[in-house]
């Protein structure tokens, strides 16, 4: 029954000049972007003071952030060059499949590493033997073989909905929401199921969130001295920055009702979270952490030495 073979993309409908500065713009961000996590992939990776859970999580939300970008920017990029883009069927089936997965991952990773600080603050003593790496890796697996094996059920479900026309997205990607109000077909068995999927999407890793900032706000306030209290509170402070711009940008898409907010708010809120938060997470680990800091510097000290001695020894 689906007569639509390809969607078109009108992305942003400025003016030509604008969308120069927004490409020149954004393709820094994506390079920038990608050095950042990159890097604090190999930092974590090289660096032995950073073999902790919770770098271990950060180099995983890395990874997500990279997919991410790659996924969404370079189809923007070619949007703004060319004021719009046909996208197939299928292509933009699986970039909303992509995202989604991407999205839903970056949630329940969200999710082990607040539970990870609950665990680091509340029981110190037991951390260790808690929070071990296979333990680490089990909690990283499930993050995303749930993230990919719900989102399958979402697309699935997009996927028997009949397109018959019109086929012109308003946005800058295949988002499940925009491509829902092409659909022909009657959409209250799909949104119903996609409300049921949405539980253990994002109610749940909410809760573990919410449950255990509670807990670990309790337990910093019994803290006698401020000292503590304040080294307590350093240790998750960046991460609860990252949920908070997360979640905010999230709900200001999906949950806000699309009449209060007009289609250019709702694209730079898609373009807050797909762009620019991926650019932001490895900034707030890597200026808030003194040990991702410590390792940058021993690394780029090993560098200059290595560097020295070959240059010695050529002369």
């Amino acid at each position: 029954m689906t007569a639509v073979t390809e969607f078109i993309l009108l992305g942003f409908q400025v003016s030509q000049n604008i969308r120069i500065l927004m490409f020149s713009l954004l393709i820094v961000i994506y390079w920038f972007t990608m050095f950042m996590n990159l890097l604090i992939i190999t930092l974590v990776s090289t660096s032995k003071i950073l073999h902790t859970p919770m770098y271990f999580f950060i180099s995983h939300l890395s990874i997500t952030d990279i997919l991410l970008t790659t996924d969404i920017v370079p189809n923007m990029l070619h949007i703004l060059l060319y004021n719009r883009e046909a996208i197939t069927f299928v292509g933009c089936m699986i970039q909303l499949y992509v995202f989604g997965s991407l999205e839903a991952s970056e949630c329940f990773l969200l999710a082990v590493m607040s539970y990870d600080r609950y665990v680091a603050i509340c029981n110190p003593l037991r951390y260790a033997s808690i929070m071990t790496s296979t333990y680490c890796v089990i909690l990283s697996i499930i993050s995303w073989l749930a993230a990919f094996c719900i989102m399958s059920f979402l697309t699935f479900a997009i996927l028997m909905l009949n397109f018959c026309g019109p086929n012109i997205i308003d946005h800058f990607f295949c988002d499940t929401l925009p491509v829902l109000e092409l659909s022909c077909t009657d959409l209250y068995d799909t949104q119903l199921e996609m409300s049921l999927l949405g539980i253990p999407l994002t109610l749940f890793p909410i809760i573990i969130i919410i449950f255990s900032y509670t807990r670990i706000i309790v337990t910093i306030l019994r803290i006698t001295s401020s000292t503590g209290r304040q080294k307590a509170f350093s240790t998750c402070s960046s991460h609860l920055i990252v949920v908070s711009i997360f979640y905010w940008t999230m709900f200001g898409v999906y949950v806000v009702p699309k009449r209060i907010q007009s289609s250019t708010i709702s694209k730079i809120l898609s373009l807050l979270y797909t762009v620019f938060t991926p650019l932001i997470n490895p900034i707030i680990y890597s200026l808030k952490n003194n040990d991702i800091k410590k390792s940058l510097h021993d690394q780029v000290y090993k560098r200059f030495l290595k560097t020295q001695a070959g240059l010695i020894s050529l002369i």
